[in-house]
């Protein structure tokens, strides 16, 4: 007669029962894998171009001559003139520093990259609509029609995408930029769609600070001149006041000529609706041909200035901030033998009884 044996054996344990999928790790956010040279800070809230000395040098620059400026030039002219004037420095030196910082730490319009799949079909409709035949690669340009005007749009081969128009490769931050107007050092950052209008008031509110600096520093230097002369003025000045004649002169004087020049430069590029990369590559000349002519001009100056700088501001599409998808979770090899399927904390308190025919 066959005898049945019945051991018992305990699964009450200090640790938690085994869970039958394996343990997940922490969720990747997107930025983390980003494929650009890109830095990111704050959980991807910041995003800026690699190389970022520049803009620290720029940072530096204003904060350091505003910082002289409110300590040594507008304690005297708060007095003898109004304290108006470092009210309406104060000002302009905020909103100066804000829009940098805007400017900066934006998105500028990356466009995403195509997923390998996406990138396999767009190179499946390039080879049939072109009839390759593999002996060449097929062209790898479309053509559409904007308000009339035959626009190419070429295809990126780092980010396997036909690039939409207006949009270009950054070569530094290797990433398409929507409506790519150029790369900036100073700001340490693409300036595009999303961040163009920002990188103008900050320029235009650059000139008018370097020319309240340093019509005031002039204005200083007069008004101490009435009483021991012009040239004792100069002299005197950086002995009672560090840093206060020669290098305001010497610095506001080469920033008004370079800022104004740039700011005046952009207001133009506004007016008539065009980028400082198609400027520059004359995408609109008449030397290309009587024919040729801006698709994008509205044909007014007012409208083109509200079309850029107060319409909608787009939303971010490379999503930095969201999760990245991970594949489902697989079961793990079963412990002793024994797959356990939706156990409880209250089963883990039983006995398992094991038959075993001997």
């Amino acid at each position: 007669m066959r005898e049945c044996e019945y051991s018992q054996i305990s699964t009450r344990s200090s640790t938690p029962m085994e869970t039958p999928y394996k343990k997940r790790t922490p969720k990747k956010r997107k930025w983390e894998t980003f494929p650009g040279r890109n830095k990111f800070y704050c959980d991807g809230r910041i995003m800026m171009a690699k190389q970022t000395g520049v803009f620290y040098l720029t940072l530096v620059l204003i904060l350091v001559t505003c910082g002289l400026f409110f300590t040594f030039d507008c304690p005297y002219l708060a007095l003898h003139l109004t304290p108006v004037i470092p009210v309406i420095g104060g000002v302009l030196f905020l909103f100066v520093l804000g829009t940098l910082l805007r400017t900066s730490f934006s998105d500028p319009g990356v466009l995403p990259r195509a997923t390998p799949d996406e990138a396999a079909d767009l190179e499946r409709q390039i080879d049939v609509a072109n009839g390759s035949t593999g002996y060449r690669p097929p062209p790898r340009t479309k053509e559409v029609v904007i308000n009339g005007q035959t626009v190419k749009l070429k295809y990126c081969f780092t980010c396997k995408i036909f690039r939409p128009p207006r949009a270009s490769h950054c070569s530094l931050c290797d990433n398409c930029v929507e409506r790519f107007d150029h790369h900036c050092p100073w700001v340490g950052n693409c300036v595009g769609r999303r961040n163009y209008r920002f990188f103008y008031m900050f320029i235009l509110s650059l000139s008018f600070l370097t020319i309240f600096i340093f019509a005031f520093v002039i204005t200083h230097i007069i008004l101490r001149s009435h009483r021991n002369g012009f040239l004792t003025a100069l002299k005197d000045s950086p002995a009672r006041y560090p840093f206060t004649a020669q290098p305001w002169l010497v610095v506001c004087f080469f920033s008004v000529w370079s800022i104004v020049g740039l700011s005046g430069f952009h207001t133009y590029l506004i007016s008539s609706n065009q980028t400082t990369n198609e400027d520059i590559k004359g995408s609109w000349s008449s030397k290309r041909g009587k024919d040729n002519y801006n698709p994008y001009s509205y044909g007014n100056i007012f409208t083109n200035c509200c079309a850029a700088l107060c319409g909608p501001l787009p939303p971010s599409l490379i999503d930095r901030r969201g999760f990245i998808e991970s594949d489902a979770p697989q079961l793990a090899p079963p412990a002793n033998g024994i797959t356990m399927y939706g156990a409880t904390q209250s089963q883990q308190s039983h006995m398992v009884s094991l038959y075993t025919v001997s």
